[in-house]
Parts: structure tokens; sequence; C-alpha cells
């Protein structure tokens, strides 16, 4: 049966038996799981952090963004979870998945890339004088 609500946990440790309908969220480990929304039993864990899902809890229940797309299990279901209320969304043909994962990967990459501490020009001078000199 379908889930079209969810109520937040949170935990340390994901629990080993999921419950239909719970968001559980890991604030240690960055980490959130639930069964997925489609009924099918399996697990969805969802990695939380600047590059991956955000979870949001407020009166009227989470919200998980960006969508769960669930490519690599067989019912592929997509989905959002705002403010509690599952929000069924189209399904993803091959093409819109490897899409998708290239822009993921291209938002981590460029993320990760503008954190990267920036050498000012005096120390690159100062290290090629340095290599000039030797030193």
């Amino acid at each position: 049966m379908k889930t079209e609500h969810f109520a937040l946990q949170s935990v340390h440790y994901m629990p080993k038996l999921l419950e239909a309908g719970i968001l559980y969220v890991s604030e240690e480990f960055n980490a959130a799981a639930h069964l997925c929304a489609c009924g099918c039993g399996q697990k969805v864990r969802t990695p939380l952090g600047p590059t991956e899902w955000t979870v949001r809890n407020d009166a009227r229940g989470p919200t998980l963004r960006p969508s769960v797309g669930n490519w690599q299990l067989p019912c592929k279901s997509h989905y959002l979870i705002t403010n509690g209320t599952v929000q069924w969304s189209n399904q993803w043909s091959d093409k819109q998945i490897h899409a998708g994962r290239q822009k993921e990967h291209a938002r981590r990459a460029e993320y990760y890339e503008a954190r990267k501490p920036q050498v000012s020009w005096w120390r690159l001078l100062l290290d090629f004088v340095r290599q000039k000199l030797g030193l």
C-alpha cells in the first residue's frame, strides 16, 4: 500500500526495521532513511548535506529535498516529501536518469571546487621565487 504521509523521527542510529510513514533522520551521521513510498517495502537511504538532500521539519511535517528518485529499485518511484505529504512525480526515462546523475555530479564538483582554498598571487610569486632560488 502506498504511503501518502510521513512523520519525522530523530534517531542516533538507523533502526534495522523501518516503519512505513516514518522518515528517520540521524543528524550525527547526516543521513535519512524511510521505506519507499510506493509500498514496495524497499529501504531508501538519503545522505544529508550541502550537496545531497536536506530535511526540514515543522508542525506540518518533514520536507525532504530534492526529490527521491529510486532509480536503482525495481519500482523506480519518484516523489517529493513536502510538509509530511508525498507528492508523486513523473517517472524518468533511462536518458533522464543519466542526465540527472551527470547534473548531480557537476553540481557536487562545482560545490567542492568553490570551497578549495584560493591561493593569493603573493603566495604564487613567493613560491615561484623560492623554486627559482632552490629554497
